[in-house]
């Protein structure tokens, strides 16, 4: 099993490119779906999930050729409306094949969705959407299965406003016949990006990126060429990075009006930012402030940047309250970092922080995505050598990391444990 070797103490400097957004790539890939034609995708990251969504849109007899970022998908003549389990229970983004499957074959049955073990995720919003929508749906040994001879528009209240829920409603209510209003809807970069996606192949969808989203359903789409937009939480991510190790850090390809939430808090902790039009200039000079965090949804600081901000808040001069009000079991990565010395007490789902002036290197293991992009900042400053385990949680969400943070000065590499010191990178 393969895991990464960082040692701290290295300060990041240089310039890093931002490839596509993960959440944007997945949602955009599902609703292809619905389309007779070829699609063309661009800017797609080469990331474990990517490649999983992939193998789940072949299970249907979608056509699919890759080349870099590039990426072809051809869903003219589906063959099968059932998409297996081996492969929804890797990753939660494959179950939104459901309502494009209903909506274009009429039928689908869909494995309950997997992921990262974070808190309670319900499928309940999907589901009764969904169901909302006209759909007989029934749930029997693991799967969801869903019928209709056509969808039709209805008003869809989300309890909570779900990112994943709203983009999976607004597929399947493309081809619906009649109206579909989504009230509380998620206003994520990733809806808008999806719903831009979604009228270029002609949909007619208003509201994207509001509370109110509102669909007309059209009888038939047609495939496009179409750019995903940059990844928020990869950019915010090695803004993180460039701050704990006081460094000096210009990510490109970015879009600064996504990260307006985590920006402001970054600034706040001392760091220097410069946002252009497609980068941030990020430079850190002394040891990071405390500041209080509240996680919320779009526009709100979001949940993903959470953990990767705890890491360091750690190290930060004086004392940090952050509040996780999205996923109850988020803080599961909390003991990980205290292996590493920090200083960290949870209450519920509030963590109070208490800076420390050093981290130390320590074995540690990635529980989800973004808890392993913060055992990755944190090992980035610690004193020593620190080895990571759980990396394939990380490849799920970050093409080539290690590559990247070698490039601006990083010491780190991946190897089997065994092996360890075969693949060394220094920039």
């Amino acid at each position: 099993m393969e895991k990464l070797f960082v040692t701290g103490g290295a300060r990041l400097q240089g310039t890093v490119r931002i490839s596509g957004s993960k959440n944007g790539a997945l949602a955009i890939m599902a609703g292809a779906l619905l389309a007779s034609g070829r699609t063309t995708l661009r800017n797609v990251p080469k990331i474990g999930d990517i490649f999983t969504m992939v193998e789940t849109l072949r299970s249907l007899g979608a056509e699919i050729e890759t080349n870099g970022d590039w990426l072809s998908i051809d869903a003219t003549n589906l063959t099968s409306c059932e998409a297996p389990y081996e492969l929804v229970k890797q990753m939660r983004a494959s179950f939104c094949v459901l309502g494009p499957l209903v909506a274009r074959l009429g039928r689908a049955k869909v494995a309950m969705p997997g992921g990262c073990d974070i808190g309670s995720r319900p499928i309940d919003y999907h589901v009764k959407g969904i169901q909302t929508l006209g759909a007989y749906v029934d749930t029997d040994h693991g799967y969801v299965y869903a019928e209709s001879l056509r969808l039709r528009g209805a008003p869809i209240y989300l309890d909570f406003p779900s990112a994943g829920a709203t983009q999976h409603l607004m597929t399947a209510a493309c081809l619906a016949e009649g109206v579909t209003v989504i009230q509380n809807a998620a206003a994520e970069p990733e809806v808008v990006d999806l719903a831009r996606f979604l009228t270029q192949m002609g949909a007619r969808i208003d509201g994207a990126g509001t509370t109110t989203v509102k669909i007309t359903g059209v009888r038939e789409l047609h495939g496009v060429d179409y750019t995903i937009i940059p990844d928020r939480m990869e950019a915010g991510t090695f803004g993180i990075a460039a701050a704990i190790t006081r460094g000096d850090v210009t990510v490109t390809a970015a879009a600064p009006e996504h990260l307006e939430p985590v920006l402001p808090k970054l600034q706040e902790v001392g760091a220097r930012i410069d946002a252009q039009n497609d980068s941030i200039h990020f430079r850190m000079v002394d040891r990071p402030l405390a500041t209080d965090i509240m996680t919320m949804p779009h526009p709100g600081f979001p949940t993903d940047m959470q953990q990767p901000m705890v890491a360091l808040l750690s190290v930060a001069e004086g004392t940090s309250v952050v509040t996780e009000n999205v996923y109850e079991r988020r803080f599961k990565y909390i003991s990980e970092l205290q292996r590493m010395g920090a200083d960290i007490k949870q209450e519920g789902r509030t963590a109070i922080i208490k800076g420390m002036p050093q981290l130390t290197a320590a074995p540690v293991t990635a529980t989800d995505l973004r808890a392993g992009a913060a055992l990755v900042v944190a090992a980035l400053a610690a004193e020593g050598q620190t080895e990571i385990a759980g990396i394939e949680h990380i490849d799920r969400g970050y093409e080539n990391l290690v590559d990247k943070l070698c490039s601006l000065g990083a010491e780190i590499y991946r190897a089997d444990s065994e092996r360890r010191g075969t693949a060394l990178c220094l920039a």
